[in-house]
């Protein structure tokens, strides 16, 4: 088992967490408010960017082979190294949704 430091960008928040957990189960023992929903790694409620580091999620299906590699599900992904992330910052497939569904609730406001 080995330990790895976890910083949250713009958060001044770190944890230390093994190999063999995941950063959410870290992070809720840790006391820090890291969003979350299924915990299956479907919802994508727990993305965070990978802003250096390395992952892995195998588990993680609601991220495609090329978001996997950009973003992490926290409820899934294992630390492999040292990590900097940035909580909040959503993989292009969700953006794509919440962008659709505002645009949904304009249109149907303006109706």
């Amino acid at each position: 088992m080995t330990d790895y430091t976890i910083e949250f960008v713009g958060t001044g928040e770190t944890i230390t967490c093994s190999d063999k957990e995941t950063i959410l189960s870290r992070c809720l023992e840790e006391g820090i408010a890291q969003e979350y929903s299924c915990r299956v790694g479907m919802c994508l409620a727990c993305s965070a960017e990978i802003v250096e580091g390395e992952v892995t999620q195998p588990a993680a299906r609601g991220l495609t082979e090329e978001e996997a590699e950009s973003y992490a599900l926290t409820c899934m992904a294992r630390p492999q190294s040292d990590l900097k992330l940035d909580r909040g910052e959503y993989p292009p497939s969700i953006e794509s949704e919440l962008e659709a569904g505002g645009a949904g609730e304009t249109a149907a406001a303006d109706d």
